[in-house]
């Protein structure tokens, strides 16, 4: 099990899993993988409680007419959805697999959590820890005093502090928004500004899903005072989510390319 306030598998985890019967056959199975995009493979259930797992090399020379329950795999890895997110990213890498079913105390399936969804859960993560380590920055800084609030907060109100998103984190924050996965962003709020502090591709995620509000952390200033961040975003003409620019990674300062270093200027 996580620690209190550590990132569990429950909070990454796809809740609606696709499954199919003990009883399904051969020929039925191999037909759903081959029309499907996004499986190699299922969990088997009797009901929800979990009995097995087929991938498409389970099925292969296996006749056609065969039972599922025949050719399935019965020792497989599951998680719990209370288990720590990096026990599961370890399980996950040492294991080779790609999903990793989860299931509650009585064996019934509740999710699954692939290795996609594990490096996801790496990136742009709004912890309370987080959270309170900038408002005591804050704090001590600009000498101020300020305060949490969890709620929603509308995205046109929000300026960016960041002018560049990457273009492949943002399909990773859309299916995250899609499934309803996504992180709190991490906002700053004073008497003249609502300012974006975390959260940036989630958040240009969500105007291309044509989302109006978004959860958030809020750290509350009452006075007025002249944030570095602040700053930044009147520096670089950011006023909307609408000014973030999506870039590819090829263009990060920190990655070459073959061409590039073969011919540097």
């Amino acid at each position: 099990m996580a620690d209190e306030g550590t990132p569990t598998v429950e909070t990454y985890m796809t809740r609606d899993v696709t499954t199919v019967s003990p009883d399904d056959t051969v020929r039925e199975v191999a037909e759903r993988i081959a029309r499907s995009e996004d499986h190699s493979g299922f969990p088997v259930c009797d009901g929800r409680h979990v009995e097995g797992f087929v991938a498409a090399r389970d099925l292969l020379l296996e006749d056609g007419a065969e039972a599922i329950f025949q050719v399935m795999a019965t020792d497989l890895l599951v998680a719990h959805p209370g288990m720590d997110i990096n026990d599961a990213a370890r399980v996950i890498l040492r294991s080779g697999i790609r999903r990793l079913p989860v299931v509650d105390d009585a064996g019934n399936l509740v999710g699954i959590i692939s290795n996609a969804d594990v490096i996801r859960s790496q990136i742009e993560r709004a912890t309370p820890g987080k959270v309170d380590k900038l408002l005591r920055t804050l704090e001590n800084i600009h000498a101020v005093d300020a305060h949490e609030e969890r709620r929603e907060v509308g995205l046109a109100a929000l300026t960016p502090t960041q002018g560049t998103v990457y273009a492949d984190e943002l399909e990773g924050r859309r299916y995250e928004l899609e499934r309803g996965l996504a992180e709190p962003l991490v906002v700053v709020e004073t008497p003249t500004d609502l300012l974006l502090a975390d959260g940036h591709h989630r958040s240009k995620a969500a105007r291309r899903l044509d989302i109006e509000r978004m959860d958030a952390y809020v750290i509350v200033i009452d006075e007025p005072v002249d944030l570095g961040m602040a700053e930044t975003a009147r520096q670089e003409n950011l006023s909307s989510i609408d000014d973030i620019e999506a870039v590819d990674y090829a263009h990060h300062p920190l990655v070459e390319t073959t061409q590039r270093l073969q011919n540097p200027q």
